[in-house]
């Protein structure tokens, strides 16, 4: 597996990573033995950097991506993240996160945490305070790189002041481009990127459905208003999108999962996705993007084939990016 360097602190991880969230939420029921089996095979293709939170389950997703890397802990990267709370409110609070940290710990059954992100800005708390008190643990070894998620410049640049960080993660994907417009400051800075919802939740992994056949458990169910992409109107004409890239992922000899990947490695050497399936199967499919290299004439067709979409918005609760 080729190796990426996030941020000029040396956080260096594989080209391809994997988010476990999927396993304990969001996407309907589960198989947790099947979950650490993809973890597993994950790492027996060269992943090494596996990504979790406090808020997948809280606790339970920490503790299912701690059992499944048990046996080869000190060969990955692992990244957590704090700041959510079970009411659905933000808490970035020095105090709130020792105490996250200290049950994270606990959860993954490790002795430090490589990367500890702010999962959401906390509005409440300047983020000087957020970022001094991820550097207590850093000096203290408990944390090794620092994280934001779905900041914007001036935030990155607050934060960066007192602690670097050395990654931002952020939807990025053929469907949710918005984050291009941050890789000047990411680029000034010497920050990684690290894209979840890769394939689009599911748009862009060939195995694409209406929203009234999904379970009743997963947030894309029943024309959820969470997702304008599933929307009326929206998906039908998002569905014509998909169609046109499985045409130009067939002529380069892939899936469209593995198109949708590789184009997104393309955008710069400072990009990690973090897929995250969690079927063994679909693993071995994303970890082959790695190696399907695109050209312009690729990229041209990838143009042309979204056009003027995707329709609806990402999300109908997007983050302000300060």
């Amino acid at each position: 597996m080729q190796q990426r360097t996030l941020g000029r602190q040396g956080l260096t991880v594989s080209a391809l990573g994997y988010g476990s969230m999927g396993i304990s939420r969001a996407y309907g029921p589960s198989d947790v033995d099947e979950g650490i089996a993809a973890i597993r095979r994950a790492h027996d293709l060269g992943v090494t950097f596996f990504d979790t939170a406090e808020m997948y389950g809280w606790g339970e997703n920490e503790k299912v991506l701690g059992r499944a890397v048990k046996g080869f802990r000190d060969e990955v990267v692992l990244a957590s993240k704090f700041g959510q709370t079970p009411e659905g409110k933000r808490n970035s609070r020095p105090e709130h996160i020792r105490e996250v940290i200290t049950a994270s710990l606990r959860n993954l059954g490790v002795d430090h945490i490589d990367l500890y992100y702010q999962h959401r800005v906390d509005p409440d708390v300047p983020i000087e305070e957020v970022a001094g008190t991820v550097k207590e643990f850093i000096d203290a070894g408990t944390v090794r790189y620092f994280g934001l998620s779905e900041a914007g410049p001036t935030t990155i640049r607050r934060a960066h002041a007192i602690q670097p960080v050395s990654v931002l993660q952020t939807e990025y994907s053929l469907f949710a481009r918005e984050v291009e417009q941050l890789f000047p400051v990411l680029d000034e800075l010497g920050i990684g990127l690290v894209p979840y919802s890769p394939l689009a939740r599911g748009f862009l992994t060939g195995g694409l459905r209406s929203s009234d056949q999904y379970d009743p458990s997963d947030a894309r169910a029943n024309g959820s208003p969470r997702f304008p992409w599933w929307q009326p109107g929206n998906y039908e004409r998002n569905r014509l999108i998909v169609e046109r890239l499985t045409a130009v992922a067939a002529a380069t000899g892939a899936t469209i999962a593995q198109l949708a990947l590789a184009w997104l490695l393309g955008r710069g050497e400072h990009i990690v996705p973090i897929p995250g399936s969690r079927n063994p199967e679909r693993v071995e499919e994303n970890v082959a993007a790695v190696d399907l290299h695109l050209t312009g004439v690729d990229l041209a067709a990838i143009e042309a084939a979204i056009g003027e979409g995707p329709f609806g918005r990402r999300s109908a609760h997007l983050e302000r990016w300060d």
